[in-house]
């Protein structure tokens, strides 16, 4: 199976059963995403280097107007878009399975999670997944420490508060904090 096949299938629901084919090239392309990473942030870099190991994670390249504070992290890499004037902050993990689209001018914190996978509930299936898109809008900011959710959808200008993690999608220009997070103002 093709990265593109296996993307394919993950977009379009496929149920992610464990032993299948479907969790070997799983497993397949973590190996080649810890590779890489292991490479960013195995010792220092220059901003040109950095973006050229990252345009290698993701698959495409990243504008040149990208910057990156390593560690970073990626059980896939291949399912990570990024805008132009994105800013990673230092520890970001990303479990993008389910693909994790990032707008233009959006500044992500510490720490953040990005998880767009979910195990069952029932025990006897637990090592089960689906996956779920998120989708980041444009001038976004996400505090450290937060973690957004499979299937969530932040607006454009929103910020998303140290700490918070995002079940739900959270429309424009709203500042969303806790757990889990709420509305707690607009941006005007």
């Amino acid at each position: 199976m093709t990265q593109q096949e296996y993307i394919s299938r993950i977009e379009d629901g496929t149920y992610l059963e464990k032993g299948t084919e479907m969790t070997a090239c799983m497993r397949q392309f973590a190996r080649e995403a810890q590779r890489i990473t292991a490479e960013i942030n195995g010792r220092y870099h220059t901003a040109e280097e950095l973006n050229a190991l990252v345009s290698e994670l993701i698959g495409k390249p990243v504008d040149e107007s990208f910057a990156l504070f390593p560690p970073i992290y990626a059980d896939f890499g291949r399912n990570i878009t990024f805008g132009k004037n994105v800013f990673v902050n230092s520890g970001c993990c990303f479990q993008d399975q389910g693909g994790v689209t990032i707008g233009d001018g959006t500044l992500i914190g510490h720490q953040v999670v990005f998880a767009t996978l979910n195990h069952m509930l029932d025990p006897a299936d637990r090592s089960s997944m689906t996956a779920r898109p998120i989708t980041i809008g444009k001038n976004v900011w996400i505090g450290s420490h937060a973690t957004v959710l499979a299937g969530v959808k932040v607006g454009d200008n929103s910020v998303v508060a140290a700490g918070a993690v995002v079940t739900k999608s959270v429309p424009p220009n709203v500042v969303v904090a806790g757990v889990p997070a709420r509305i707690v103002r607009e941006i005007k």
